[in-house]
């Protein structure tokens, strides 16, 4: 949710990124299509070898269609296998549209110097789609902490993003490092967007 709501904040905050960032026409969408059901398809099979979906709240998903813009998500709440207290919960949000209308690259480029300003460690990554990054922010101090990462993709005229974010207390559960959680994700990312080319 807060990758989208970080698009349209960048194009307002730095507009800069955007305006005259290139041409604005559609790119191709290959053979991308979005599932009735992305929490099926975009299943994070990596983190859940760690954790377990809860049924409190149960998975939402929601795929709309429109002439402009097709978009597809799934949220989650996770709960570490075997954990017992709430330090071992977790969130993941998962959205794909395809652009149909627009050249999505300047917002993503947007997106990503946004999140560079707050404070996130980004890293490239390479060999996935036309352009892909991983986000990661441990925000806290003592021994009370939020952990957020993400991994953002583009592909064409495709856009897809996977978040977790978690609570931590120190002394009550070790959260996942850094590098655990950028493998996950980029797995988890990588696997989505080939299902959605199937």
């Amino acid at each position: 949710m807060l990758a989208s709501a970080g698009w349209t904040t960048a194009v307002m905050v730095i507009p800069g990124l955007v305006a005259g960032a290139g041409d604005s026409s559609p790119r191709s969408l290959g053979s991308y299509h979005l599932p009735d059901d992305f929490c099926a398809t975009g299943k994070p099979t990596r983190l859940l070898e760690t954790y377990s979906v809860s049924d409190s709240p149960s998975p939402t998903h929601h795929t709309d269609r429109h002439p402009a813009l097709d978009s597809a998500n799934c949220s989650m709440s996770l709960k570490r296998t075997g954990g017992g207290t709430d330090s071992e919960y977790a969130s993941v949000y998962m959205r794909a549209d395809l652009h149909k209308a627009v050249n999505p690259a300047p917002e993503l480029s947007a997106n990503k110097e946004l999140y560079r300003a707050r404070g996130y460690q980004i890293t490239d990554i390479p060999g996935i789609g036309d352009e892909a990054y991983f986000l990661y922010k441990d925000d806290g101090s003592g021994q009370y902490h939020t952990i957020y990462a993400e991994v953002d993709i583009r592909d064409g005229g495709m856009t897809y993003y996977i978040t977790y974010s978690a609570n931590y207390t120190t002394g009550k559960a070790d959260p996942p490092s850094k590098d655990s959680l950028r493998n996950d994700l980029q797995t988890d990312a990588n696997n989505t967007v080939r299902a959605m080319r199937k």
